[in-house]
């Protein structure tokens, strides 16, 4: 957690409870007064998912905004990397994504960019959160200095329009039958048309949002629905997007889902015989496959890991000058065309890829055997249940029995009072066995 409301990937918890329209107005107000410098009129842009809590939320934005004299622009719903880009590409002064991402509706959340189309850093995330103490003033405007709001015409066909160009030359997707799953979110529209006006032929699912079905039962959480579309239409390949359209999930013609490590690996190969690597590896973080970091060491490339979170993964990205990385859970992040993950234009890299290997997506997407992994979650109440003695004589002798044929990370998770226990290794009965144990210790420590 950066402070009392930020966590790994801004502000997320319950709507209405804990993302109420007090608190989004107070984030609003005080991103507005960080972030207003010199006489100019500043503005702030604001895009949304299909969730009902939606309209609540960025009604308040809007009224925080205003009250300190910024304009705002609406998008109304956009994909998370759409609001990055036209941040960035409309000079506003601060971006504004309201949403949770993959978790269902009931939830939603406050992301937050700056002017370069970033995520803000935690310092500046620190800034803010210590302004929404209820003891500190805001500076209000005076009545004749108030922000106006505006709705923003023509934001999809530009984002769209922005996608498709990151397909080198006369490339298009002719001939290939693609089953997109928009899991009822904020790509709903902007990813089957930008498909179709490329060639493909086009089969949605995932497009009928209602304010309650995001991520139910479709997306990139729930591939199953999209691997059985993909059979039914025997199509070439199936992409899913999760709510906020910022990861994606592949699923090959046979209807067997892919990874973002395989993601990964398939672009890092293609881009290192096209020459676009600008330095010989990805970053990844600490959850990607060890069956990657093999095989990326087997054709010459390093794997560089971070903490959990794609910020983190695109702070080392920016630091070392990588061009790509990203995470297992789709969140692809290519800096040559993005500020953050975009699971769209991830796809259409990925899709220009398989158009020109002329081979099938279980061909070009399979680089890898994924070594056995073991992922389970312990929930707790209070305390620091990784600095229990029981615990930490579980995560030892775990990893000693792993040695070197194996990983086992812990980790406490960034959005809730989880902690997440994986482990992987050549002897899958052994993973589970330690895994188990530690689990077992983590409960003990929390009766």
């Amino acid at each position: 957690m950066n402070g009392k409301y930020f966590g790994t990937d801004g502000i997320r918890g319950l709507a209405n409870k804990v993302i109420t329209p007090d608190l989004a107005m107070k984030v609003a107000q005080a991103t507005g007064v960080l972030f207003q410098h010199g006489e100019h009129r500043h503005r702030a842009v604001i895009g949304k998912d299909t969730r009902l809590s939606g309209y609540m939320i960025e009604n308040a934005m809007v009224a925080g905004f205003t009250s300190v004299g910024v304009d705002v622009l609406l998008l109304g719903p956009m994909p998370t990397p759409a609001v990055a880009l036209l941040t960035h590409s409309m000079r506003a002064d601060v971006g504004v994504m309201i949403s949770a991402s993959h978790n269902p509706f009931e939830d939603n959340g406050i992301k937050l960019f700056g002017p370069d189309g970033y995520k803000l850093s935690d310092e500046i995330e620190a800034k803010i959160d210590a302004l929404l103490d209820p003891e500190i003033s805001l500076k209000l405007s005076k009545p004749a200095d108030l922000g106006r709001a505006m709705r923003v015409e023509g934001d999809r066909a530009r984002y769209i329009e922005f996608a498709k160009r990151t397909l080198n030359g006369n490339l298009t997707l002719e001939g290939l039958r693609i089953v997109v799953d928009c899991a009822n979110g904020a790509a709903y529209k902007v990813a089957p048309e930008a498909l179709w006006e490329l060639g493909a032929e086009v089969f949605s699912i995932g497009v009928t949002p209602d304010g309650f079905n995001i991520n139910s039962k479709v997306g990139s959480t729930a591939p199953q629905t999209l691997a059985a579309k993909v059979r039914e239409m025997r199509a070439d390949i199936g992409i899913a997007l999760d709510g906020d359209g910022d990861r994606v999930i592949v699923v090959d013609e046979r209807g067997k889902v892919i990874d973002g490590d395989q993601v990964m690996a398939a672009i890092a190969t293609g881009w290192k015989q096209d020459g676009r690597l600008k330095r010989p590896g990805v970053v990844a973080t600490l959850m990607s496959n060890l069956g990657l970091e093999r095989y990326l060491a087997g054709i010459g490339l390093e794997l560089a890991r971070t903490p959990v979170g794609d910020r983190y993964v695109l702070e080392h990205m920016r630091k070392h000058g990588y061009n790509v990385g990203g995470e297992q859970s789709g969140h692809i992040i290519l800096t040559d065309h993005c500020t953050t993950g975009d699971g769209l234009v991830a796809a259409l890299q990925l899709l220009a890829i398989i158009k020109r290997s002329a081979k099938p997506v279980s061909e070009v997407c399979h680089k890898f055997e994924p070594m056995p992994q073991v992922l389970k979650n312990v929930r707790f109440k209070a305390g620091r249940p990784l600095e229990e003695e029981r615990v930490m004589r579980a995560i030892e002798e775990g990893r000693r029995k792993l040695g070197n044929n194996g990983r086992l990370v812990i980790r406490l998770s960034g959005t809730e009072p989880v902690v997440r226990v994986m482990g992987e290794g050549d002897d899958p009965d052994l993973v589970e066995a330690i895994v188990d144990q530690v689990c077992d210790a983590l409960n003990a420590a929390a009766a």
